[in-house]
C-alpha cells in the first residue's frame, strides 16, 4: 500500500509550500513586492555591514563598557565602564546588554560590537516597511524604507555602537504596535507600544518618551472603541510603559550605593538624578551640572526653527525634510473631512506629529546636542515621503495632485543642490545633475497632465521614476561616503566635511570650540588613514595614533571626544602583574581609560566618568584604594580632567595628589605614576 505522503511530489511538500508562500508574500500583493522588499533589505544589509570592522572600537566609551559586561555579569547589568564596577556609563544600559552578550558569545572585537547595530538597522527598515504598507500599500512602504535606509545619519548610527540604533528600532516598533491598535482596538497592542517605549527608555532615557504623546494622540483620535474605553486603554498602556522602564530604576535606587557602581553622569550617585537632570531637563534648558559646554551661549549651536537645516545637521538628515513637510500638509488637507477613524489621516498624524515634536525639541534644546541625535527623525521623514507620495499619486488626476508632487520634487532637488554645495570638493558634478534631473522630472509630471486620460498614467511613470532617483541621489551619495569612512570617538558625523560646520571652513568642534589635533580636514569622528584597528585576539586596537590623531593619555577635548590608543610598551607595562590588582591603572575620564582597558583586557578606573567631572572616586576613596594596593598605575592627564559646568573637581584633586606624591616615568610618550612605589618627588 502506497502511503499518501510518499506519493506527494517533492515540489508539493509542506516545507516547499512554506518557502513559496514566504517568497510570494501576501496573497494580495503583486508578484514584484516580495522580491523588491528582499532587495531593499539585502542592499541595506550590504550598506550597513560592508567594511564594518574598519571603525575599530568606534565609540571606545561604549566598547569598553561592553567589554566589561562580557567579563562581569554585575558590570553587564549596571552598564559599568570597567569590570571592577567603579562607575557606570551615563546612560541606562539596554544597548550595552546587547553588545555585552554578543561579546560573550563571539569575543570582544569590532564585529561583535558593531554587527548588532547593523542588524538593528536592517530590522528598522523592514519594520518601517511593514508599518507603512498596512495602510498605504507596498510601494509606500518600499519608498519609506529606502528613504530611511539612505539617510546619512542612519547609515552612521547603524554602523556605530552608540545607543541610538536600538532606540530607533524600539520607537519604530512602538509605532507598529500603535498602528495595529488603531486597526483592531485591541488593548494588547497598546500595551506592547508601552513596553517598546519603556524599553527605549532603558536605552536612552527620556528621548524615548518623545513619541508617547504622539502615540496617545493618534489612538485617542482614531481608535475604534468609545472614548471612555480608549482612555482606559491608554492608561493601561501607560502602566505598561512605567513598569517596563521603572523596574530597572527601582532596583538600582534600592540597592545600597556601597553594593553597586557609582552612577556615571550624576553628581549624587542617583539614577533618578541622571534621568531627570543631566539626561533630562538639563538637555532642554542647558543646566547640566558636570557637562562640558552646553547651556545658552555655551557651545552646542544656535537654537531655532532652522537648526535642522543648518550646516551641522542639514546633510545628516534634512535631505527629504522639505518634501516630508509638503506631503504632510497635503495629506492632512486631503483627509480633513474624513471620519474620525480614518486610517489614512491617522497615519499622517502619527508620523507628522513624531516629526514635528521631535524636530521641535531638537531645534530648541539648549543643552548637549549632537547632530547624530537626528537619526530619530529618519523613520518619520521616510514614512511621510513614502505614504505622502503614494497618496498624492493615487489622486494625481485631481487639480492639485500632480502639481503638489511636482512642487515637492522641484523643491527637494533645489535643496539637495544646496546641501551638496556645502561640500564643494565632494562630487561637484552631482549637485548639477540632481538639480537638472529633478527639475526635468517635475516638468515631466506637469506635462503628463496634458496627455489624454488613458495615457496620463503611463506618461507620468518615467517622470516619477526619475523624480525618485533624483531626490534620493544626494543622500545616497552621502550614505555611501559615510559607509566607506571609518568612524570613531564620541561625536561622529555622516557625510563629507561641510563649510560652516565641522571640518575645513567650519568651527572644528562643538559650539565653536577648537577641535582636537588632527581633526582638520575631517568630519568629527572620522578616523585618519591608518587609524585604530582591532589587532589582538581580544580585539584590542593596534598601537598607534588614535581616531583624532592623538596618542594615548591626552586630556582636554581630545581625551573627551576620542579614546586613547596606547603604545605597545604601555600595554606590556600595564599587563605585567595585572592579576594582582583590581585595576591595572586609573585615568582621568572614561575615554582616556577606555583605550587602555580595551588594549589590555583588564579593568582601568575612569576617574570622574565621561567628562571627568563626576565625584567618583573622591580623593579620600582613591587614597584608600592606593593604600590597599588595588590600583597599580595612574596615567597622567594633561589638565587633570575637565571639570565642566559646575562639576566636581575630584579628578583635579587626585591628579594633584598623585603628581606630588609618586615618582613619574614616561612610557610611549605618556606620563605614568606607579602607585605601588615608595612616595617621592616626581622626576
Amino acid at each position: 500500500m502506497t502511503s499518501t505522503l510518499s506519493a506527494t511530489p517533492a515540489h508539493r511538500s509542506p516545507s516547499a509550500a512554506v518557502a513559496r508562500r514566504w517568497l510570494r508574500g501576501r496573497t494580495d500583493d503583486g508578484a514584484w513586492v516580495r522580491p523588491a522588499l528582499l532587495a531593499l533589505l539585502g542592499a541595506t544589509a550590504v550598506l550597513y555591514l560592508w567594511g564594518l570592522g574598519a571603525s575599530g572600537w568606534a565609540n571606545a566609551f561604549y566598547s569598553a563598557a561592553a567589554q566589561a559586561g562580557s567579563q562581569s555579569w554585575t558590570a553587564l547589568f549596571f552598564g559599568s565602564s570597567d569590570a571592577a564596577n567603579s562607575i557606570t556609563v551615563d546612560k541606562t544600559p539596554a544597548s550595552l546588554w546587547v553588545m555585552g552578550l554578543s561579546a560573550r558569545l563571539f569575543g570582544v572585537n569590532a564585529w561583535s560590537l558593531l554587527v548588532p547595530q547593523a542588524l538593528m538597522g536592517v530590522a528598522t527598515v523592514g519594520l518601517l516597511f511593514a508599518t507603512v504598507r498596512r495602510w498605504y500599500g507596498p510601494a509606500a512602504g518600499l519608498i519609506a524604507g529606502a528613504a530611511t535606509a539612505l539617510t546619512p545619519v542612519a547609515v552612521l548610527m547603524f554602523r556605530f555602537n552608540n545607543p541610538d540604533a536600538l532606540l530607533v528600532l524600539l520607537m519604530v516598533a512602538g509605532a507598529y504596535a500603535t498602528v495595529r491598535a488603531v486597526e483592531s482596538g485591541a488593548t494588547k497592542w497598546l500595551v506592547w507600544a508601552g513596553i517598546f517605549v519603556g524599553s527605549g527608555f532603558l536605552t536612552k532615557m527620556l528621548q524615548a518618551l518623545l513619541v508617547v504623546p504622539v502615540f496617545a494622540l493618534v489612538y485617542l483620535i482614531a481608535g475604534p472603541p468609545k472614548l471612555g474605553r480608549r482612555i482606559g486603554q491608554l492608561l493601561l498602556a501607560g502602566l505598561a510603559l512605567v513598569v517596563s522602564a521603572g523596574w530597572y530604576i527601582a532596583i538600582v535606587e534600592l540597592i545600597p550605593a556601597s553594593m553597586r557602581p557609582y552612577i556615571g553622569g550624576s553628581q549624587n550617585n542617583s539614577l533618578l538624578e541622571l534621568t531627570l537632570g543631566y539626561n533630562g531637563l538639563g538637555r532642554l534648558n542647558g543646566d547640566e551640572t558636570g557637562s562640558v559646554g552646553g547651556g545658552p551661549g555655551r557651545g552646542w549651536g544656535e537654537v531655532g526653527w532652522t537648526r535642522m537645516f543648518d550646516a551641522a545637521q542639514g546633510g545628516q538628515v534634512a535631505w527629504l525634510l522639505p518634501a516630508a513637510l509638503i506631503l504632510l500638509a497635503a495629506g492632512l488637507v486631503v483627509t480633513a473631512s474624513a471620519a474620525r477613524t480614518d486610517r489614512t489621516r491617522a497615519g499622517f498624524i502619527l508620523w507628522g506629529a513624531w516629526l514635528l515634536l521631535t524636530a521641535g525639541v531638537f531645534s530648541f534644546m539648549a543643552g548637549i546636542f549632537h547632530a547624530y541625535y537626528t537619526v530619530a527623525l529618519a523613520p518619520a521623514v521616510g514614512a511621510l515621503v513614502g505614504m505622502g507620495s503614494v497618496t498624492l499619486w493615487r489622486r494625481r488626476s485631481a487639480r492639485w495632485g500632480t502639481p503638489t508632487i511636482a512642487a515637492a520634487v522641484a523643491i527637494t532637488s533645489w535643496w539637495s543642490f544646496t546641501l551638496l554645495g556645502r561640500s564643494t570638493d565632494f562630487l561637484p558634478w552631482l549637485r548639477w545633475a540632481v538639480l537638472a534631473g529633478g527639475l526635468l522630472a517635475a516638468a515631466g509630471l506637469l506635462a503628463s497632465l496634458r496627455l489624454p486620460t488613458r495615457m496620463a498614467a503611463r506618461g507620468a511613470i518615467p517622470a516619477a521614476a526619475l523624480a525618485l532617483t533624483m531626490v534620493l541621489a544626494g543622500p545616497a551619495a552621502y550614505a555611501v561616503d559615510t559607509a566607506a569612512t571609518p568612524h570613531g570617538g564620541s561625536i561622529p558625523s555622516a557625510g563629507p566635511a561641510v563649510a560652516g560646520g565641522f571640518g575645513p571652513g567650519g568651527r572644528g568642534g562643538p559650539g565653536g570650540m577648537g577641535g582636537p589635533d588632527g581633526m582638520r580636514g575631517r568630519r568629527p569622528g572620522a578616523m585618519p588613514p591608518g587609524g585604530a584597528q582591532p589587532g589582538t585576539a581580544q580585539g584590542a586596537p593596534a598601537a598607534g595614533r588614535g581616531a583624532a590623531g592623538r596618542t594615548g593619555g591626552q586630556g582636554g577635548m581630545g581625551g573627551l571626544i576620542n579614546g586613547s590608543t596606547p603604545s605597545a610598551d604601555m600595554v606590556t607595562l600595564l599587563r605585567d602583574g595585572a592579576g594582582s590588582y583590581t585595576w591595572v591603572a586609573a585615568a582621568i575620564g572614561s575615554q582616556n581609560a577606555s583605550g587602555y582597558q580595551l588594549a589590555t583586557g583588564r579593568p582601568v578606573m575612569p576617574i570622574g566618568g565621561f567628562n571627568g567631572s563626576d565625584p567618583s572616586p573622591t580623593l579620600a576613596r582613591f587614597q584608600q584604594y592606593v593604600t590597599e594596593k588595588k590600583i597599580h598605575y595612574f596615567i597622567g592627564d594633561r589638565d587633570g580632567g575637565m571639570r565642566g559646568n559646575n562639576g566636581n573637581n575630584a579628578g583635579s584633586q587626585i591628579s594633584a595628589w598623585v603628581t606630588a606624591t609618586f615618582p613619574a616615568t614616561t612610557v610611549g610618550g605618556v606620563t605614568v605614576y606607579d602607585l605601588t612605589s615608595s612616595p617621592g618627588s616626581t622626576s
